[in-house]
């Protein structure tokens, strides 16, 4: 789905998120507590955070910034956390570091990328550049991206950890074909954190991914929540459920955001973010109740059947 089609679909639910942002402590204070899970090094970070791929990789005048920068600030302002990038989303990491750098935020934040080389010599390059294009010294989290020569990137990461240079580290993939040596990456390296493809209509991480990292006590970051924009071109149009109501959800969005950072494994999900209404909308879901699995089936079913 084109990023048109959700401004449209969320225009009319988002002019109450857009009024209570003039009021930030107002809307606070009545707004229930984030869901969070605990993050190394951070601690507890609420559960749904921001994404840049395609949406932060190439801005180029001041009204391509202004968005930007808005939906960051409006994030940090509601205590939103976790931002993803990565060297391979065009220019998002020097956008972001741009940005935080201008606004003062970086230390509200938890700042994770990835190294994606097939030499370590490169991926040690990749990562000194990461720091100046994030213009910082210090990296929450890097992860090795898609698996690109894991071990010895693993191997070096955990040297910068060390050293204090960044603060965790991880793997991720978003594809199926590697499903089965991810999972065997998180056998037998012990890692901080993992990120993975999971949506609603695309369940396959739960098989044993999801469940392993479950068992042990890793985090998920979730990518493509939104299942490649196939989650609202499924729905559009169509009414909430009944059930919306049950876990607080009053879009689309929060529905199929609240299906994921629902599983048991408690997820992070990173949906793409690039507007403030987006950034109420989405951290609208980390709040209040979450599905139960009888719930979580009846979602599926729904989903399925469209």
């Amino acid at each position: 789905m084109s990023r048109l089609d959700r401004r449209e679909f969320v225009a009319a639910l988002a002019a109450v998120p857009v009024v209570a942002s003039l009021l930030p402590g107002c809307a606070r204070a009545q707004a229930p507590a984030f869901n969070t899970r605990p993050l190394k090094p951070a601690g507890e970070v609420p559960v749904v955070g921001i994404g840049t791929a395609r949406l932060y990789q190439d801005p180029q005048s001041e009204a391509d910034y202004a968005p930007l920068k808005a939906t960051l600030v409006r994030f940090a302002e509601l205590g939103g956390k976790v931002i993803d990038t990565a060297p391979s989303y065009g220019r998002a990491e020097e956008v972001l570091g741009k940005l935080t750098s201008e606004l003062g935020i970086r230390d509200k934040l938890y700042l994770a990328t990835k190294v994606g080389a097939d030499s370590l010599d490169a991926g040690k390059g990749q990562i000194e550049q990461s720091f100046k294009n994030l213009k910082t010294d210090f990296i929450d989290l890097i992860a090795v991206h898609n698996l690109r020569d894991t071990a010895n990137h693993l191997a070096y990461l955990r040297e910068l950890r060390d050293a204090g240079r960044i603060g965790a580290v991880g793997v991720t993939s978003s594809f199926d074909g590697q499903y089965e040596q991810f999972a065997a990456v998180m056998e037998r390296e012990q890692l901080d954190c993992i990120q993975i493809d999971y949506a609603l209509d695309n369940r396959n991480a739960a098989q044993r991914i999801l469940p392993l990292a479950q068992e042990k006590g890793i985090p998920p970051m979730i990518n493509l929540p939104f299942g490649r924009g196939s989650l609202f071109q499924a729905t559009q149009g169509k009414p909430l459920p009944d059930w919306a109501a049950e876990i607080g959800a009053t879009t689309w969005a929060q529905v199929f955001l609240k299906y994921i950072i629902s599983h048991p494994s408690k997820p992070i999900a990173i949906p793409g973010t690039d507007q403030v209404r987006y950034v109420d909308d989405n951290l609208g879901a980390a709040r209040g109740p979450l599905t139960d699995a009888a719930l979580r089936t009846k979602m599926e079913q729904f989903i399925d059947g469209l």
